[in-house]
């Protein structure tokens, strides 16, 4: 679990040697003159240019939108046992579309990038503190509450301002050497399949998913005074807030009065003419359970019914009432605002999502949508599926 970066490897130290001869003249005046932190701007070319472009010198002088202050939900509090210190990510309360509506991602990105910049002074400070180098950050996302809303598109397709953004910041990845998952639901699978490729592999292995257990195993990295009560530990606000919620910010629905947009500008896939009094059907082959299938859509003109079902039949066309309706149809304003959702399939079978425009006997309707089909990543669902077999081991034994 624990992954450290090492600088001992030969290859590195010749690295580190010839450009250590390479800026002996301006080395006096670098913060530090130790092998980790050069290794760390070694690393950090992307992050360095990132560091511009965010004018990282002067960020601490940025204020932030206050629906960002307020909303966006993560913190540092406390160390752990090696003295670095601990951020937490709490998902569940997480309103990724009210955020999106209501700042810039360029703001959204400012903010998490200011965050890193933060723990990487704390480490330094960590450092002059303990009289030892602390150049590593442990991280714990609480994915308690992790839900189909997590997974709106606009959200997940901008790398930035995704849950893990932290996580694959230029600036934290090489710093990052434990990352704890825990609370992860059946849809765990589904989100982390969507983001890791936005990770690298060297960030992935250090994630873990942790079982019912969590709190016994973090107190074996964590000291429990250092710990919220919230996760398990004792530690408290001066005032006994057992959240620690003046170190840690835990979100929440966004009110609309923050809203500066009511929608996403939104690239379509297909379009379609749904004839007056007809319907047009939508078919997908979901081969395992797990898979979500999401969508998003507009009508032009006016409203238009969408519905899912599930085949009884294969191969053959069925009418709505000869399916299995699993997302009742409703007729939406997709023309005033488009829509989207998404379906967790419990069940593998042929899916079909159907645009309605029965009800209308004078207008055929115009209907642009893109759809598709999220797969679970395998090796964190068998992760899951282990830890569930082992808590109904231990509750059997305790029959």
């Amino acid at each position: 679990m624990y992954h450290k970066h090492s600088i001992g490897s030969f290859a590195q130290q010749e690295v580190l040697s010839y450009f250590r001869e390479n800026i002996k003249d301006v080395l006096p005046s670098l913060p530090y003159q130790d092998d980790c932190y050069l290794l760390r701007w070694l690393r950090g070319e992307n992050g360095d240019r990132g560091r511009k472009v965010m004018d990282a010198d002067n960020i601490e002088n940025w204020k932030a939108p206050e629906v960002i202050e307020k909303y966006l939900s993560g913190g540092q509090c406390g160390y752990d046992r090696d003295g670095c210190p601990v951020w937490y990510e709490v998902i569940g309360p997480l309103d990724p579309k009210g955020l999106f509506f209501s700042a810039s991602k360029q703001d959204l990105i400012k903010y998490k990038f200011r965050d890193c910049q933060r723990l990487l002074q704390e480490c330094d400070k960590q450092s002059q503190k303990l009289g030892k180098k602390v150049e590593m950050v442990m991280m714990i996302f609480d994915c308690e509450g992790l839900s189909l809303k997590h997974l709106w598109k606009p959200a997940i397709e901008h790398p930035g301002f995704i849950f893990l953004s932290v996580l694959h910041s230029p600036i934290c990845t090489d710093q990052t050497y434990g990352t704890e998952v825990y609370g992860a639901p059946k849809l765990f699978p589904v989100a982390y399949n969507l983001i890791k490729h936005f990770l690298s592999e060297d960030t992935r292995k250090k994630i873990v998913v942790l079982g019912a257990n969590w709190k016994e195993v973090l107190q074996k990295y964590i000291d429990h005074e250092e710990i919220p009560v919230e996760f398990g530990g004792t530690r408290t606000d001066p005032d006994g807030n057992p959240k620690c919620e003046s170190k840690i910010n835990y979100g929440g629905d966004i009110p609309k009065k923050y809203y500066v947009r009511n929608q996403v500008t939104q690239k379509y896939e297909h379009s379609v003419v749904v004839n007056r009094g007809s319907s047009h059907q939508v078919e997908y082959e979901i081969l395992f359970p797990g898979c979500v299938l999401r969508w998003q859509f507009m009508s032009d003109g006016s409203d238009v019914g969408f519905g899912v079902y599930l085949k009884t039949k294969i191969g053959e066309r069925q009418r709505a009432g000869d399916m299995t309706e699993v997302h009742p149809t409703q007729r939406y304003n997709a023309h005033m605002v488009p829509e989207d959702g998404s379906l967790t399939c419990s069940t593998p079978g042929v899916y079909v999502l159907r645009f309605d425009n029965t009800y209308s006997y004078l207008h055929a309707k115009k209907v642009s949508y893109t759809v598709e089909v999220l797969l679970p990543d395998k090796k964190s669902e068998e992760q899951i599926e282990q830890l569930g077999e082992k808590i109904n081991e231990v509750a059997l034994n305790n029959a």
